[in-house]
């Protein structure tokens, strides 16, 4: 699940599972089976302790691109020694990327201190630790390393071919542009060519190959599609090149910052149709606010979900409303 907001993975399962229990996540956080780590596009998400291990190792190529895209310089420094010291630290207690820059600051007076934070927790297989990300708790972003936390070492197995097919599980039939939108990996074409006895292919209506498992659903074009509240940052919005398969040309996804479970967007029959906001009022009262940014045709079905929402994120409240604003 994308993580970049701390409990926006909540409202992404309480969406897709029956009966999410968030204190169930919270737990396997807490239990490390659970971790969030800086993994697909160089962002933060919520897997397996599993996935993590096999993952980290498969996607660091992106990392160290997007750490040499970035704006933190650290030229003025040894690199593997700058890595050395950062992981040594990070393994001796987690810290957040003030502490570690501060720590490793006198090492390397004439380089940025943030940048050298920054180089760890880019370079270094590293995770956030809790109680950063528990439901009803917050908590700085304080890192350690993957390997010091889960108490194992890095599986570096994973292809690139596994990794494709892990992305054509979850979002196929889709183009090769869109696996290497959701993973930041690149020159994915000449694996899928390998792939390609191993799956099934498809055009689009503009003629473009979308490619899938060949056991991947594939629901009938007329299958209902229920209204469903979407987190902030969810990967069905963000792991794919071309996304007027769900979202009109003109609209953007909306990227607010914060903890997360506070806003997102709403999917009516499988397209983004509206963003949502809860407030939650000194009276004790709860109020969800959709905003439509297309004609809406099921409200009725859209309250009754957004009751459900406030009833998860709110549960002790008495008070709850669901309100539509004009359409933006």
């Amino acid at each position: 699940m994308q993580g970049q907001a701390p409990h926006a993975p909540y409202i992404g399962l309480w969406t897709r599972l029956e009966d999410f229990q968030p204190g169930r996540l919270s737990e396997l956080i807490v239990s490390r089976e659970a971790v969030r780590a800086p993994l697909m596009r160089a962002t933060i998400h919520l897997v397996s302790a599993r996935d993590c291990l096999s993952l980290r190792p498969a996607i660091q190529p992106v990392l160290e691109r997007s750490f040499a895209g970035s704006p933190f310089d650290v030229s003025g420094a040894d690199t593997d020694a700058l890595l050395e010291a950062g992981r040594a630290l990070l393994c001796a207690r987690p810290s957040t990327r003030v502490e570690l820059g501060a720590a490793l600051a006198p090492a390397w007076p004439d380089v940025n201190a943030a940048a050298l934070a920054q180089a760890i927790t880019y370079l270094v297989p590293v995770v956030q630790v809790p109680p950063r990300a528990l439901w009803g708790r917050s908590g700085a972003a304080r890192w350690t390393t993957v390997e010091a936390w889960l108490g194992r070492s890095l599986d570096a197995s994973l292809s690139a071919e596994a990794v494709v097919l892990r992305y054509l599980g979850a979002f196929g039939p889709a183009t090769v542009r869109d696996v290497q939108t959701w993973s930041g990996l690149t020159r994915l074409a000449e694996i899928a060519e390998r792939l390609r006895p191993r799956l099934r292919a498809f055009r689009d209506e503009h003629g473009a190959e979308l490619l899938d498992l060949p056991d991947g659903p594939r629901p009938d074009p007329d299958t209902p599609a229920p209204p469903r509240f979407l987190p902030e940052y969810d990967n069905l919005l963000l792991s794919h090149a071309h996304r007027t398969r769900f979202i009109a040309r003109g609209i953007r996804v909306p990227l607010p910052p914060g903890p997360g479970a506070r806003s997102g967007t709403l999917l009516e029959d499988g397209f983004l149709s509206a963003t949502w906001k809860i407030t939650i009022t000194r009276r004790d009262a709860a109020l969800l606010e959709v905003a439509p940014l297309r004609s809406l045709r099921e409200r009725h079905a859209i309250a009754a979900e957004g009751e459900r929402l406030l009833r998860f994120i709110a549960p002790d409240l008495d008070r709850r409303e669901v309100r539509f604003a004009a359409r933006s």
